[in-house]
């Protein structure tokens, strides 16, 4: 964010209207893309945010939305790839599902 100017009118956006603020900050730092602004919409309406792992085998993960939506991921190489998603009744994720894993420094 170096060499980015925060104006007083972006700074009172940030307090009064975060989100539009953001999609400001975006566009001037050249990274403004519609698919974020879509994310921003969808994560701001869920509650809830839950991740439990993979049940089929493959080396992946899976983000339940408020207990009701799931999203799954899985391994391709070196990343994570969206697989689809399904709808139904979901139990709560695992919190501390982080806590082992190793960072590189």
């Amino acid at each position: 964010m170096s060499g980015i100017k925060i104006t007083w009118f972006t700074k009172l956006m940030f307090k009064l209207w975060p989100g539009f603020a953001m999609q400001r900050m975006a566009r001037k730092m050249g990274i403004s893309d519609p698919l974020f602004d879509e994310a921003q919409e969808l994560f701001s309406r869920v509650r809830r945010v839950d991740i439990l792992p993979s049940a089929s085998g493959l080396r992946g993960f899976v983000v339940v939305l408020d207990r009701k939506t799931a999203l799954y991921f899985y391994q391709d190489g070196d990343h994570f790839v969206y697989d689809g998603f399904e709808m139904g009744r979901y139990d709560k994720g695992d919190v501390t599902i982080f806590d082992n894993t190793k960072r590189n420094a």
